[in-house]
């Protein structure tokens, strides 16, 4: 059996410092709808067939990461809990530890995603490396929150760019009362440029990737710029050891675990960080590559994110302020100590462009996640959402898919602001699931037969059992906060809900493995023994 064969040795890569095979690059005598030889070999061991065109190069896949992400601006728009329950250290610490945390649960996934490089991604690769008596079970399950999580990510993206559009507006007019049938109407306008990129557009997405990561990093520049040369800034004390408890906390640490959420939102950008995962089969050389796109992607942003919380901390005169100012943004109150309303919307427009494209990939992903479990049977209508369209290359019906049930969710925040954040909370959550069973697969193999794990050419190594470990417990204890309201006695507007619904999913996966995974999934370990 090819995924039994044991790996080979492996010598270090001097930048990365992991391990992986030296290899030259792609051959231009290849044609670009089968990639490179070695990208041939790894889809008939997985036994798949060759639907999309390989057009993104190394460093497109890297620029696909870094974008996607967006973690500098993320960590920018979506502080307020994190300020709330923790105050300016508790936000700049809580990301140090978060960075870290998912730093060594990133690098695991990477090390997965060089052993199977497919659209799959986390339930591929439960499959390969569960126990047989478990994998089919653990497999469709973490596909389904795996769904969950990257459609909700999807949606709640597109909802942010709407509010904050809001709240420039309110800056320019006080009197604007935001409404919510009015912010779904801006998810509305999003999810079509979102469908238009994504199916027109699609052919020069991996040709302007480069574009896109000289954006990312040029707004980036402007936006430290400015908070450094024209704001007031706090003391480097206050910064680095003022806590607060403003939701009533018993103690100020318990606090600090619940605004951690803020952190791990923008740290993850949702499930963004294994989002090049999913293009892998788009991806050339996508063994080696893929691997290195999310390492450099997720450490390469989170140094952005880390400078610009300082500047952002620095820059921030009132806790209280910000977070009563009738933007809804700290960041939208930032602005406004130091810029007249014109300069607010340039700058604020500034961040929102690479958001923009960070939602337009981000359904990219999604889209190839869902095709991909629908390719191995695990969702209803599978055959009609897996179909790839035979002149674009792409999966357009789980694109279009996508779209829909982002404005789908989207009408529910008509009725309930409240049932819409929690749904889209939720995303989190459900990540830390399938990142917790992937982990521990891995975990799994590598302690109980290390000789059967797959050949993977990038490699945590040695310490790659200690990383894996250490990874897993950290997935458990961001997964146990996450439940967590932001105050003890919340009101029906402000608990979290998403714990309610996470186990409602659940429970709705395994009515729908008994009811039908357990007759027409095999999980794809299954497909490769048969292509074995």
């Amino acid at each position: 059996m090819a995924s039994l064969s044991g790996p080979s040795t492996i010598p270090r890569d001097p930048v990365i410092g992991f391990a992986m095979t030296d290899m030259e690059g792609p051959s231009k005598d290849v044609p670009e709808m089968e990639g490179t030889p070695q990208d041939q070999n790894d889809m008939n061991r997985m036994g798949k067939i060759q639907e999309f065109k390989r057009n993104f190069r190394p460093l497109a896949a890297l620029s696909f990461s870094a974008v996607l992400q967006a973690t500098w601006e993320f960590i920018l728009i979506s502080n307020s809990q994190g300020l709330e329950n923790g105050g300016l250290a508790g936000l700049f610490w809580s990301y140090m530890w978060t960075f870290v945390g998912f730093g060594l649960i990133i690098v695991s996934l990477a090390e997965m995603a060089s052993i199977a490089p497919t659209s799959g991604g986390q339930y591929h690769w439960v499959s390969e490396l569960a126990s047989p008596r478990y994998q089919k079970f653990l497999s469709y399950t973490t596909g389904w929150m795996s769904v969950l999580a990257w459609q909700s990510g999807a949606a709640s993206g597109s909802f942010l760019t709407g509010t904050i559009i809001q709240g420039l507006i309110s800056i320019r007019d006080p009197s604007y009362q935001p409404q919510n049938w009015q912010g779904t109407l801006f998810v509305f306008a999003m999810v079509a440029v979102i469908y238009f990129f994504n199916v027109y557009a699609a052919s020069w997405m991996p040709r302007i990737q480069n574009v896109l990561l000289a954006l990312h990093l040029l707004c980036w520049v402007v936006v430290i710029v400015v908070l450094f040369a024209m704001a007031p800034h706090n003391s480097a004390q206050a910064v680095f050891t003022e806590f607060r408890n403003g939701g009533g906390w018993p103690t100020v640490g318990m606090s600090l675990m619940i605004g951690q959420i803020s952190a791990i939102y923008g740290s993850l950008r949702f499930p963004g960080s294994d989002a090049t995962a999913h293009i892998s089969e788009e991806v050339k050389d996508a063994g080696r590559y893929v691997p290195i796109a999310i390492a450099w992607g997720y450490f390469g942003n989170g140094i952005m994110a880390l400078i610009t919380i300082v500047e952002f901390l620095l820059a921030l005169p009132s806790v209280s302020g910000a977070l009563e100012d009738s933007s809804g943004f700290p960041f939208l109150y930032v602005f406004r100590q130091i810029l007249s309303t014109s300069g607010v919307n340039g700058l604020t427009a500034i961040i929102l462009i690479p958001v923009i494209f960070s939602n337009i990939l981000f359904n990219a992903s999604t889209a190839r996640q869902t095709y991909a479990f629908a390719r191995d049977q695990g969702l209803p209508f599978a055959r009609w959402i897996s179909r790839i369209d035979p002149r674009r290359q792409i999966p357009v019906r789980a694109i279009a898919l996508s779209c829909i049930i982002s404005g789908l969710l989207s009408l529910i925040n008509i009725g309930s602001y409240v049932a819409f954040n929690a749904i889209i909370s939720l995303n989190v959550a459900a990540l830390m699931y399938t990142y917790a069973v992937s982990i521990s697969c891995i975990i799994y193999r590598k302690v109980s037969c290390p000789e059967t794990l797959p050949p993977r050419r990038w490699s945590l190594g040695r310490p790659g059992l200690l990383i894996n470990i250490i990874g897993l417990l950290y997935v458990f204890f961001a997964l146990f906060w996450s439940f967590w309201p932001p105050s003890p006695s919340p009101a029906v507007r402000d608990f979290n809900w998403s714990v309610v619904i996470f186990v409602s999913v659940f429970g709705l996966s395994l009515v729908m493995y008994i009811s039908q995974g357990r007759r027409h999934y095999v999980g794809p370990v299954i497909t490769i023994q048969r292509h074995d």
